[in-house]
């Protein structure tokens, strides 16, 4: 190092270590890749954690939604943090966040414990997430070396689902797991360490946090969530479900006009009158709320009744991620020539044949004829909407207003997700219950005394009848799961009227291509 160099002054912010670009995406991939891939590594570990923690099949509902609630609520005021108080600072409180709560959630002892550190997982997520994304921004140049960044950011957030339940599988079963939320725990000290080294800060820009309605909002869903969990043990007359579901409509209520006089709204109401991009978060509502569902109750499924391993189970659910990708890719090549609506059409129709496929299943089914054919359509239709649907929701936006609109698409998803899934668990409860009750009864009348003595005691059926409720409870659940992609491909069909020329502003080298061949 020259003596020039020693007498330079250190700029502000800037990365202790600079030009070492390879390194700065790394540790910004390393951040989503943890944040993408811990809302499926628990998917894996979900029957063992009911065992170890002794929930319910309906509260265990609540270890993906204390997550994706939280992460959902406030992906847009992480991103207006990033943006007031310095992209870099933000981005590694989120981690640090992030990284204590896994702690936290590793050593929980009783189910209350486990999901505190959920909740605050997405808080630390909702943080770190939508600042990585932008970080990119401001450290590559733009042109081929940013969009060679960006490719590996959506290539770590595409494949982060299949990583997390490989992961998972082999975390649960070689260790346990306790280790899906460990693991989280010496990837996010490395990338806090790494962060000040090889990334700079970014500008500060002077604006407000709208604290009130992320607030609202967030408390508002989880209140209508609680409320339909609640409702699925408890029925719908029960005072604490009717309570949550009163709070719920207040506080949306109450949101609602926060949003509308905020001079600077966490989420832009504005964003929702155009007619398109209003049908782009109405489908990703209702297909994230399905997918969600999928993967809960498939995961029961095959580990409870089909009797596969943690890995098998990460393994079975391999084929969904490859049609998803397979499908993008499609989607991705031929929406110049047809434009998006073909494509919101057909994948919503696909993913609602899938589902409905799966409310066929029954104790008689195995991996082949009833689990792999539906989550292959189901795969498939997914993919040929993820990115037509983010296309579109950006489409004819304002370049300052274009993180706004893909914000609230990925928060759509998380919270139609969350939603959703306590839908199909109220589904799941009720329909358990009647079935709960005629295979107690068909047990009792061929048991010997020993037997209907330990079922009166522990109230608990044997396998093959409690195989037997769960799996109708689950094929029940399919039904609102049905609607719920009825409801995406209704408003596919209805709603949406985005013109092939919409996407040029964005999409305009494939576009400026013409037709593919």
């Amino acid at each position: 190092m020259t003596s020039s160099q020693l007498a330079a002054p250190r700029i502000p912010g800037a990365a202790r270590r600079q030009g070492r670009p390879g390194v700065a995406l790394a540790v910004i991939a390393a951040c989503q890749l943890m944040v993408v891939l811990d809302a499926t590594i628990v998917n894996i570990a979900l029957p063992h954690i009911q065992t170890a923690l002794s929930f319910s099949t309906t509260d265990l509902s609540w270890v993906l939604s204390a997550y994706t609630l939280t992460f959902g609520g406030l992906l847009l005021l992480g991103g207006r943090a990033g943006d007031i108080l310095g992209r870099r600072r933000v981005f590694m409180a989120g981690i640090l966040l992030f990284t204590l709560a896994s702690l936290l959630g590793g050593f929980a002892q009783e189910p209350w414990q486990l999901l505190a550190a959920r909740a605050l997982q997405g808080v630390g997520g909702a943080i770190a997430s939508p600042t990585s994304l932008a970080l990119i921004t401001t450290t590559f140049a733009e042109g081929p070396e940013r969009n060679r960044a960006f490719g590996v950011f959506a290539a770590v957030s595409a494949g982060g689902g299949a990583i997390g339940l490989l992961t998972g599988g082999m975390l649960t079963e070689w260790l346990d797991w306790r280790w899906v939320l460990f693991v989280n725990v010496p990837i996010g000290v490395l990338i806090a360490v790494l962060t000040p080294l090889y990334i700079n800060e970014s500008e500060r820009h002077p604006g407000r946090f709208d604290i009130a309605g992320a607030l609202t909002s967030t408390g508002g869903m989880a209140s209508l969530v609680y409320g339909f969990i609640r409702a699925s043990e408890d029925g719908w007359r029960d005072g604490l479900a009717l309570a949550s579901f009163a709070a719920a409509v207040v506080l949306l209520v109450l949101f609602a006009l926060i949003e509308s006089r905020a001079r600077e709204p966490i989420t832009p109401l504005r964003m929702f009158a155009d007619r398109n991009r209003a049908g782009t978060y109405v489908i990703m509502l209702g297909l994230a709320a399905a997918m969600f569902g999928m993967f809960f109750f498939i995961v029961q499924f095959v580990q409870n009744v089909l009797g596969f391993s943690p890995i098998s189970s990460g393994i079975a659910f391999l084929p969904v991620t490859v049609a998803i990708v397979t499908a993008a890719g499609l989607s991705q090549r031929f929406l110049p020539r047809f434009g998006p609506k073909p494509f919101m059409v057909v994948g919503s129709a696909l993913t609602g044949t899938g589902l409905a496929w799966l409310t066929f299943i029954d104790t008689d089914s195995s991996y082949l004829t009833g689990v792999l054919g539906p989550m292959l359509l189901f795969g498939f239709g997914m993919g040929l909407n993820f990115v037509t649907l983010t296309l579109t929701a950006v489409s004819g936006v304002a370049p300052h207003e274009a993180g706004a609109a893909s914000g609230l698409l990925n928060a759509s998803q998380q919270v139609g997700g969350s939603l959703g899934l306590s839908i199909l668990v109220t589904v799941f409860g009720t329909a358990s219950r009647t079935e709960g009750e005629k295979q107690a009864a068909a047990f009792l009348a061929q048991a010997d005394p020993e037997q209907q003595a330990a079922f009166l005691e522990t109230r608990r059926l044997p396998d093959p009848w409690a195989d037997a409720v769960l799996t109708q409870g689950i094929s029940t659940a399919f039904l609102a799961a049905v609607a719920m992609a009825g409801l995406a491909l209704l408003t596919a069909l209805l709603v949406i009227r985005v013109r092939k020329s919409d996407l040029e502003a964005l999409n305009g080298s494939a576009a400026g291509a013409g037709p593919v061949a």
